[in-house]
């Protein structure tokens, strides 16, 4: 490069020298003038050959040149073959991406910010019914029409997937996933949940008719195990001990079936009478009584903060059920002498009560299981307190209902603290009609 530098000042020196002398031996500027123009004329030309060549839709080859130009031609050839390379791995690249979205079962959208479609796979067409000529570009809650789904994007919280038919099929349930990335753009994941929609709603109805079919002989059964109780005289203890042991088992069976249609009725039914004004005050000193004299000759300490004009918007018999469940849990783990303590309070995240114990905790490695249905971290506690594994399942649910969250924290040897958390719209400053 310096060479071709050092040329090309050579050049103009030797030919300002040739000029220069001309118009000496001439006493004329014109020598000088003509040589200049000729020279700015000679770079111009090759200026509008740079121009041309640089410009053309087809690339060809670089025109002749010397000197500067030469090895200016020789330069932005090698960049146009880097670059030309890059641009073709880059292509390779998005071909292969595109080729494995297009394998996916699973349909793949990708949305800009504003809400178009910017891509779609091959199964996006097969579920969504998705076209590339006439959809691209188009905003995605104008190609599916759902109002559920238009909220759920404008939201913009994603941390549960959103299930919906298909627009294509009705009897095709849709499974959204969606993941942020870059500057508001969106991935958006679509399974096909067909088959395990029907199985799970299989398993639904499944446990709800066999816990109906079972009230009814249980019923039965408790009803002659309480009348032979009354009839058996005192000095037959074994034949009372059996009895005794029928009935508590029975109970137990009876407390399980029950929870089960709750369960069943949380999982499959709407959300109703979710709008009652609830005194938390007064349900939950009668809770704290019930709970005195469940815990027995155990002398539990139970403590409760609550202020008298708490308020909660919910259905009354969910929110009882949900609370009564987390404080009958917290008595029967609590251990002789214990202290239990039921606390609510408001903030800018909305309303909260918790439920803590000094009982023998929970491994954390349980906690992300707990509210599973019949997940049993001890079987032995389950087995000695009478529970049914469907407790804190039943409080999970009703807490969705009510657009909350149940959060679990527990060390072993230190106890637990179960907390409830419902949003700044389930709450009331006063209340207008309180639910008894």
């Amino acid at each position: 490069m310096k060479s071709k530098l050092t040329g090309e000042i050579n050049r103009i020196l030797i030919l300002s020298s040739i000029a220069a002398l001309a118009s000496i031996s001439l006493h004329s500027l014109w020598p000088m003038v003509i040589a200049l123009t000729g020279y700015i004329g000679w770079h111009v030309r090759r200026l509008f050959e740079l121009y041309s060549w640089l410009t053309q839709k087809e690339h060809t080859e670089p025109p002749d040149s010397s000197g500067l130009w030469g090895d200016l031609y020789t330069h932005l050839e090698h960049l146009f073959r880097k670059e030309r390379s890059a641009q073709k791995e880059l292509v390779d690249i998005i071909q292969r991406a595109q080729s494995s979205m297009d394998a996916l079962a699973d349909a793949v959208l990708l949305i800009d910010r504003h809400g178009r479609l910017e891509y779609f796979n091959q199964a996006a067409q097969q579920f969504l019914g998705f076209r590339h000529t006439q959809d691209m570009d188009q905003v995605l809650t104008n190609l599916i029409r759902n109002p559920r789904l238009y909220s759920y994007l404008e939201k913009g919280v994603f941390s549960e997937p959103l299930e919906l038919s298909s627009p294509k099929n009705d009897q095709r349930i849709l499974q959204y996933h969606v993941t942020e990335f870059g500057l508001g753009d969106r991935l958006i994941m679509v399974r096909d949940i067909t088959r395990l929609h029907k199985l799970e709603q299989i398993r639904k109805d499944f446990v709800a008719n066999v816990s109906h079919e079972l009230k009814t002989p249980l019923t039965v059964i408790k009803g002659y195990l309480e009348t032979l109780l009354d009839s058996v005289p005192s000095e037959q203890t074994r034949l009372r001990r059996a009895l005794t042991q029928m009935d508590q088992q029975s109970n137990r069976m009876e407390a399980l079936v029950n929870d089960l249609l709750m369960l069943s009725r949380l999982e499959s039914s709407q959300p109703e009478n979710t709008e009652q004004v609830v005194a938390l005050h007064d349900l939950l000193q009668r809770m704290r009584d019930d709970a005195e004299a469940l815990s027995g000759n155990k002398q539990l300490k139970i403590n409760l903060d609550v202020a008298l004009e708490a308020r909660l918007i919910g259905n009354p018999a969910e929110i009882e059920s949900a609370f009564g469940n987390l404080i009958s849990n917290a008595v029967k783990y609590t251990p002789e002498n214990g202290e239990i303590n039921i606390r609510y309070w408001q903030d800018e995240q909305g309303g909260h009560i918790s439920v803590n114990d000094n009982g023998h905790g929970i491994d954390p490695a349980h906690i992300p299981r707990l509210s599973e249905r019949f997940y049993r971290p001890d079987n032995s506690r389950h087995s000695e307190t009478g529970g049914t594994g469907l407790g804190l399942a039943i409080v999970k649910h009703i807490m969705i209902r009510h657009q909350g969250r149940l959060e679990i924290e527990s060390e072993v040897g230190k106890g637990s603290t179960f907390t409830c958390h419902f949003p700044p719209s389930r709450l009331t400053p006063k209340p207008t009609v309180v639910a008894d």
